[in-house]
């Protein structure tokens, strides 16, 4: 089977796509089919997060560009900043995934935390769309990747 080995930024003309959600970009090593059918191991040196237009580079040189499928997602506004910015405390204090915008927080859909959200006064609303969350203080790349 072919191996995908190294990540970077896709090409403008990429031989083939793979739409894959959050959790499935989030990976070392793993048998993947791509959009069109191709099967191939993703064997990375170590676990990498896969953003929305990064590239798997397989063996013969060709590149698969990654896409971020949608997921069933929620997404919470309030009045103002200052707001926001302690209803994300809270989520964070929950360890929840989330997407955090200047304007609203994206998590997965929880019923929990939703309950949580409008008891603090934001607005929830479902949305389906692809999931980006922050990568955490620890991660030693804020959320993102090296290329190599």
């Amino acid at each position: 089977m072919i191996r995908a080995t190294t990540v970077t930024s896709a090409p403008d003309d990429p031989d083939d796509t793979i739409t894959l959600q959050y959790d499935d970009r989030c990976r070392r090593r793993i048998v993947l089919t791509s959009d069109s059918g191709l099967d191939f191991l993703l064997d990375l040196p170590r676990a990498a997060r896969l953003r929305d237009g990064d590239a798997l580079v397989l063996e013969d040189g060709r590149a698969i560009q990654v896409r971020a499928g949608s997921e069933e997602l929620m997404e919470a506004r309030s009045a103002d900043s200052a707001h926001l910015v302690r209803a994300a405390w809270h989520v964070g204090n929950r360890h929840c995934l989330c997407e955090v915008h200047a304007d609203r927080l994206v998590m997965r859909r929880d019923q929990v935390v939703c309950n949580m959200l409008k008891s603090l006064g934001c607005t929830v609303t479902d949305i389906i769309g692809p999931f980006d969350p922050e990568g955490g203080a620890y991660s030693g790349q804020h959320g993102h990747h090296q290329h190599e």
